[in-house]
């Protein structure tokens, strides 16, 4: 079974210091794959370079079949990649209903995208009672909602997510991860980038751990979640 992502020997350097150092792993149908690490490990650089936000300095990227090698931002958005970046970004003067259309701007099927964006406020009901409202009114965990429902109306076969728990609260975080096993129940692909290794280890079918821009250990969520060196290293056990 060929894997829909499929990551081979990844190097990404900004000018001469290499954040990441070769990096392999793949991605299957309907899973759940967490990068787990410290800050710095090179988890949101291996993201962006595969959203095509940076040029990597050599390695192979295939998507659904595809080598992503040259393929501008845009058209790996077209191409089912869909990424909900680390900060968020979202448009704080647009409303909440604009900021998820602007998601949907490849689309042409206007009964789709109205489809599509209901399916954000049944996700997030929160967004629907609001959807007039400015983003920039919002809470940094309904903006996470905003994020991720906006990544979503691409309507991608891969959702990757960078850090959608940072800065929240534990409330906040125990509904976007609770959303994140929704959407996997309903068969979203997820490719999870989360600085609380529990959480993204609790869901995860499989794991990878990075450290200085190496993968280090790799296996199943479960796995790795009883890791004795994982827990010591990123759970806070002795």
């Amino acid at each position: 079974m060929t894997a829909l992502l499929e990551v081979e020997d990844l190097r990404v350097a900004y000018g001469k210091i290499e954040a990441v150092k070769g990096i392999s792993f793949s991605v299957e149908a309907g899973q759940v794959v967490t990068l787990i690490g410290t800050n710095g490990a090179g988890k949101t650089t291996t993201l962006r370079t595969l959203s095509g936000l940076l040029k990597p300095a050599s390695g192979k990227v295939v998507f659904d079949g595809k080598p992503l090698s040259g393929v501008p931002a845009h058209k790996i958005v077209a191409l089912g990649l869909a990424h909900s970046p680390e900060g968020r970004h979202i448009f704080p003067r647009l409303t909440i209903a604009e900021n998820l259309q602007l998601g949907a701007f490849l689309r042409k099927d206007k009964a789709g995208i109205e489809r599509d964006i209901q399916r954000a406020y049944d996700l997030f009901p929160i967004l629907g009672e609001r959807r007039k409202q400015a983003a920039g009114t919002l809470s940094g965990g309904e903006q996470q909602m905003l994020a991720m429902g906006r990544a979503l109306m691409s309507q991608p076969k891969l959702l990757m997510l960078d850090e959608p728990s940072m800065g929240l609260s534990p409330i906040m975080m125990q509904k976007i991860m609770a959303t994140i096993l929704e959407l996997k129940s309903q068969g979203t692909t997820i490719l999870l980038v989360e600085q609380n290794a529990q959480a993204a280890l609790s869901l995860a079918d499989q794991g990878h751990v990075m450290e200085v821009g190496n993968i280090v250990l790799s296996g199943s969520g479960q796995d790795l979640l009883h890791d004795e060196s994982v827990r010591k290293a990123y759970l806070g056990e002795d």
